[in-house]
């Protein structure tokens, strides 16, 4: 299960604050500095935000980002200094990568916490058509799903899939020679195919969300008791991920997947290993400076 509203929030902030989820962007300092705008659009595009609550929004995530800026984007780049250290620099190991995983687990909770009393409020505003544009951009998301990992058969949906991650390890360590992309494919297609139960998951926690936002639409409960509630589902949403409550085919993709970004690393060149270094390092160097000018008082 996952937050209201603040589902496309528990994506796209996840994926744009916390470097080693996003794998990508040219210009970290351009994407951190504008992502206050790109959430409040995502969030519009969810949920269809009146006057007031646009106007509350903006304010709430203004404050979330001064925040986090201030206070979490050297613990961010401390994270990535390690794990350059840990996976690059000297050899790693299927165990190192799981924990460095769960340590952007860990932050991406700490983020979502720090956030409650802002979803409440949002929460607790949204009316009736609001929940419905809700499902009904949850159905188009589940559509475009289907449309670009489900269709054909397996051996071109594994094609799909391998062409996603070889563009992901691109962004890292450049271009492969194509023994490396064949090997690439193997490590990929090892992987077992559970796209029908990731989205069946993925709708599982759809219907729980606005489950949520309908019981709170309908009792109207106080500020304190929603934030709880969020509090709840928040914590279910990360005991599901960590204590293997999903479906035992996620535990193997998990696994398997573990081992091809694993094999992926120790096939990867010296060269290659500098050009994924260099961009860590760069992204490193932009966190800090983020930091910087949130302790200085500048956006």
């Amino acid at each position: 299960m996952a937050v209201p509203a603040s589902s496309a929030l528990w994506r796209y902030t996840c994926g744009l604050l916390l470097l080693l989820a996003l794998g990508a962007c040219s210009s970290l300092r351009l994407a951190y500095n504008h992502g206050d705008t790109l959430i409040y659009w995502w969030l519009d595009g969810y949920v269809d935000l009146d006057h007031d609550q646009k106007n509350r929004v903006k304010q709430d995530i203004n404050q979330l980002f001064q925040w986090h800026r201030s206070t979490q984007l050297q613990d961010y780049a401390l994270l990535l200094q390690n794990s350059q250290q840990q996976h690059l620099n000297q050899p790693t190991d299927a165990a190192r990568l799981r924990a460095s995983w769960n340590e952007v687990r860990q932050r991406s909770r700490l983020l979502l916490m720090h956030a409650v009393p802002q979803l409440a409020d949002l929460l607790r505003s949204l009316r009736p058509e609001q929940i419905t544009a809700l499902e009904k951009k949850f159905a188009a998301n589940n559509a475009e799903f289907r449309q670009k990992y489900m269709q054909g058969d397996s051996t071109a949906q594994h094609k799909v899939r391998y062409q996603q991650a070889l563009d992901q390890f691109e962004l890292w360590f450049g271009d492969f020679s194509r023994a490396q992309e064949a090997q690439i494919r193997r490590y990929s297609d090892a992987r077992p195919l559970i796209n029908q139960q990731i989205l069946d998951d993925r709708i599982q926690r759809q219907h729980d969300i606005v489950a949520l936002a309908r019981k709170v639409q309908k009792e109207q409960p106080d500020r304190d008791t929603t934030m709880e509630l969020l509090r709840q589902q928040i914590n279910e949403t990360f005991r599901h991920m960590e204590t293997g409550a999903r479906a035992p085919e996620f535990d193997d993709y998990e696994a398997a997947t573990t081992q091809m970004v694993l094999g992926v690393i120790q096939l990867a060149t010296p060269a290659q290993k500098a050009h994924a270094s260099k961009k860590i390092q760069g992204w490193i160097h932009d966190l800090r400076l983020l930091a910087q000018e949130g302790q200085s008082g500048r956006p």
